[in-house]
């Protein structure tokens, strides 16, 4: 199977100067550790901009077709609006998958394009994961009736009877590896022995409607994924856990199959 890889580039219109207290508040954002978090895997990509684990602001695109389109725009419109530029920088996160063949491709291209011109950390982490810490800060409530402990499984839809999915407990510990699972009615039941479960994800509803699972709750609500991102990618900055620029590539789980037709 080839694997074509392009290099993005953006090019920014810098603000023009403005106040002395403007450019204060610039110097104090330039102090912190900045991170553009991009986030391409799935049906809603996002960018967003964080300043020590906490988003500075995020712009969104529902629209999964043009995500290659608007990615660099949306970078490009998003540094603008805060008065950043691209060297204050101190690294790039990314979703590096599974999801979208392409989306993923788009993302991890867009990273390490920025990542080489300048000459600035790669961060790359499982979209399964983000997604899980987002449930776990952001849904565990919905789950207080449910009996202890809870797991947290993230799906992404993977087409037919098909998703993504993995499995975490409520200190974001994996239970059960990212894999690619066709699903049936008695999914989960040997490794979970019955444990509470919480599903979410736009590949979740596929169980639901089979599922024999005792101690399971679906969650039809999407957890915000960009604060999580920007969450786990500054705790991995701090920590200096950084991809290799070289070699980091998506992870697709899956082989990708292209029907021709005859």
């Amino acid at each position: 199977m080839a694997r074509y890889e392009t290099t993005a580039f953006v090019v920014l219109r810098l603000p023009p100067l403005g106040s002395k207290t403007q450019n204060q508040e610039q110097n104090n954002i330039a102090t912190r550790i900045m991170i553009l978090c991009i986030d391409t895997a799935t049906d809603q990509a996002s960018v967003c901009l964080s300043k020590d684990g906490e988003v500075i602001n995020v712009l969104v695109n529902d629209n999964q077709k043009d995500h290659a389109g608007w990615i660099q725009t949306a970078i490009n419109a998003l540094l603008l609006k805060q008065g950043v530029t691209m060297q204050q920088l101190q690294a790039v996160a990314v979703t590096a998958g599974p999801g979208s063949y392409t989306g993923l491709r788009v993302g991890m291209a867009t990273a390490k394009g920025l990542c080489f011109a300048l000459q600035i950390p790669l961060i790359t982490i499982n979209t399964l994961q983000v997604m899980a810490h987002a449930a776990i800060t952001q849904l565990g409530s919905k789950a207080a009736h449910m009996p202890g402990p809870l797991c947290f499984c993230p799906m992404i839809d993977a087409r037919r009877m098909e998703v993504f999915t993995a499995v975490y407990d409520e200190a974001l510990q994996e239970i059960i590896a990212p894999k690619a699972m066709i699903l049936d009615e008695l999914s989960f039941g040997d490794e979970l022995n019955d444990r509470s479960l919480i599903c979410f994800g736009n590949g979740s509803n596929k169980w639901k409607n089979v599922s024999r699972y005792p101690n399971v709750l679906f969650i039809d609500e999407n957890p915000d994924i960009a604060k999580s991102l920007a969450k786990l990618a500054s705790s991995l900055h701090l920590s200096r856990n950084f991809a290799n620029l070289a070699y980091a590539e998506p992870v697709y789980l899956k082989e990708f199959y292209t029907y021709i037709k005859k």
